[in-house]
C-alpha cells in the first residue's frame, strides 16, 4: 500500500481519527515514527497521553516528543520512514499559548512536509462546526485551525475525514 507525500486525517474529538491515521501508516509499512505534539498539564492530558502510547506500545513505533519543533523533528527522516505526526492541533495552541508567530511557523510546517522524503499523515481536529466561542482566545484559535487545516488539505495528496470512526476520502484515492 502507498501513501502519497503528505495525507491528512480530520475530525472532531475523539472521532477515531488517530486510529484511522495510524492504520494508514501501519499498513504503509516502513520504519514507522510517531510525532506526538501533546503536552500534558493535567492528569485528564497525562491520561489521554498514555492511552495514545498504549495504542502503539509493542508495535515498532519511534516516538518523538516535538510539542513546537516539529520541523526539527521531520528534517532527520528518510524515505524508510513513515510518519504520523499526532496532531497538528496540539501543536498550534502549544504556539498560541506561546505567543509564537503560528502563521511563520506554519508556513515552515509546510514546506518542511512538502520536503520530507518520507510520507507523512498529519491528523489534525476540525473545529469550525460548533458554536462560535465565548472568548477571544478560543476564537482566535478556532480561526486559526481553520487556517491552518485548509493550507494543510490543499498541500496533501489525501485527506480524509473521520466520523464515528469512519472514514470518508474528501480528496485523493485511499490506499
Amino acid at each position: 500500500m502507498s501513501l502519497p507525500g503528505l495525507t491528512l486525517v480530520i475530525g472532531g474529538a475523539a472521532s477515531g481519527k488517530s486510529a484511522h491515521a495510524e492504520a494508514l501508516v501501519r499498513d504503509h509499512g516502513g520504519q514507522r515514527v510517531y510525532i506526538a505534539t501533546a503536552q500534558a498539564f493535567d492528569d485528564e492530558m497525562h491520561a489521554k497521553i498514555a492511552a495514545h502510547q498504549e495504542m502503539r506500545a509493542g508495535d515498532g513505533w519511534r516516538t518523538v516528543e516535538a510539542p513546537f519543533d516539529v520541523v526539527e523533528a521531520l528534517s532527520g527522516l528518510g524515505s524508510g520512514d513513515v510518519v504520523l505526526l499526532d496532531c497538528a492541533t496540539f501543536w498550534l495552541m502549544n504556539l498560541l499559548l506561546a505567543e509564537r508567530d503560528w502563521q511563520e511557523e506554519a508556513e515552515a510546517l509546510i514546506a518542511a512536509l512538502l520536503a520530507c522524503p518520507a510520507p507523512v499523515v498529519v491528523v489534525s481536529n476540525e473545529t469550525g462546526q460548533g458554536i462560535v466561542p465565548e472568548n477571544a482566545l478560543a476564537r482566535r484559535f478556532r480561526e486559526a485551525q481553520g487556517r491552518l487545516n485548509q493550507r494543510l488539505a490543499a498541500e496533501a495528496g489525501l485527506v480524509v475525514a473521520v466520523m464515528a470512526g469512519l472514514p470518508l476520502v474528501l480528496k485523493g484515492v485511499a490506499p
